[in-house]
């Protein structure tokens, strides 16, 4: 299905979840698992300028490193019906040195063990040193060093409910979008190859 700016800002006409109808609850309480509307809006605007390079617009995935990563701030965010299911996501530790649970800074430099902002593409599905995983292509300037990093979508044992309730926060990856296990199938299913994955720190909010 052709995906536009105006079809999802208006998902109430449907009958079903509204971006306008997620706005004013994420407004209200940024803990509903909702997406913040600003980052919503950056987005959808990262789909138009790239929408030669994404080939499948029924699903798009957007990570919110403005919360912290006790908060399920992966949202999967389905065009047809405007659902959007929330799931765990890891950051890099070189985003967060001293392991505070907050996205401190992004790098999109060799080494830097950080997480990159910005527009990604998503590869095919394939098995590698983490198990299942979804290679990922950076469509930015601040995330083009996406594929010789080997940032990639993949299941991670520090991603999970368990490790919250023991430490408050997550673990760290080395800079991919490390989830828990229990939802990498979900993820897998919805986010193949030619989809768009966002990621960026906007604060809530934003107008």
């Amino acid at each position: 299905m052709a995906f536009s700016r105006r079809f999802f800002l208006n998902l109430s006409l449907a009958g079903l979840a509204s971006a306008s109808t997620l706005v004013r609850a994420a407004s209200a309480d940024r803990s509903t698992g909702l997406v913040s509307p600003a980052l919503l809006r950056r987005a959808l605007d990262a789909l138009d300028k790239h929408r030669d390079s994404i080939t499948h617009r029924d699903f798009i995935a957007i990570a919110d490193f403005s919360l912290p990563s006790r908060s399920p701030r992966f949202y999967l965010a389905n065009v047809a019906d405007g659902s959007v299911s929330s799931h765990l996501v890891a950051h890099g530790r070189g985003s967060d040195p001293l392991h505070t649970g907050w996205l401190q800074r992004f790098s999109n430099a060799p080494g830097s063990n950080a997480s990159s902002e910005g527009a990604y593409k998503t590869g095919a599905p394939y098995v590698g040193a983490h198990g299942h995983s979804i290679r990922l292509e950076g469509l930015d300037p601040s995330n083009d060093n996406a594929l010789s990093r080997g940032i990639v979508v993949h299941s991670a044992w520090y991603v999970s409910d368990e490790m919250m309730g023991h430490f408050g926060m997550l673990g760290r990856s080395e800079g991919c979008f490390a989830v828990a296990g229990s939802t990498l199938p979900e993820i897998m299913t919805k986010l193949g190859a030619g989809r768009l994955l966002f990621a960026d720190n906007v604060p809530w909010r934003s107008a």
